[in-house]
């Protein structure tokens, strides 16, 4: 039987786990089996960069935050399993996504986005949509070519006008 200290630092771990995926827009879970240190490290420092974390948590507790939670991954949950935390809902779904591009031993299991379970595709799905920038550009191109058929247009009317 497990002493009340140990007791007391696991459900303190669990109580931890289930808050940050409350408190997270995008949860994935993803097997990092065969990563080197410096692999991971190099995934935790491009993570940071979009207020993102990546944590290693034993799977019992993790399956004990989401019982919690009501949340059942129990087919995901064996083997070395890493989360990622996201407050951000496509930054850290996209490097996951592309860090996972550049070395096959990370495998991306499965995610909770807003608090919904999404499998392998949706995540896919989502890691395909452009960035907001991206967006933002082909919003402007959109909006510019109908400025300029409308220039076009206009050009075109004045001279049918000037010809009169």
């Amino acid at each position: 039987m497990a002493s009340t200290e140990k007791l007391k630092v696991k459900n303190d771990i669990v109580k931890k786990i289930t808050e940050s995926i409350k408190n997270s827009e995008a949860v994935i879970l993803v097997s990092y089996q065969g990563l080197t240190v410096a692999d991971l490290s190099e995934l935790r420092i491009n993570l940071r960069k979009s207020d993102s974390e990546l944590r290693i948590y034993k799977n019992t507790l993790v399956k004990r935050a989401l019982d919690d939670l009501k949340i059942n991954l129990d087919e995901f949950l064996e083997g070395p399993n890493a989360i990622v935390f996201g407050k951000d809902l496509l930054e850290p779904i996209k490097e996951i996504a592309k860090f996972a591009k550049d070395h096959e031993n990370l495998e991306i299991r499965v995610g909770i986005i807003s608090g919904e379970v999404a499998d392998i595709n949706v995540i896919n799905e989502y890691a395909s949509i452009p960035s907001m920038e991206g967006l933002l550009t082909m919003l402007a191109r959109g909006m510019m070519e109908h400025v300029s058929n409308l220039a076009i247009g206009l050009n075109l009317y004045a001279e049918k006008l000037e010809e009169n």
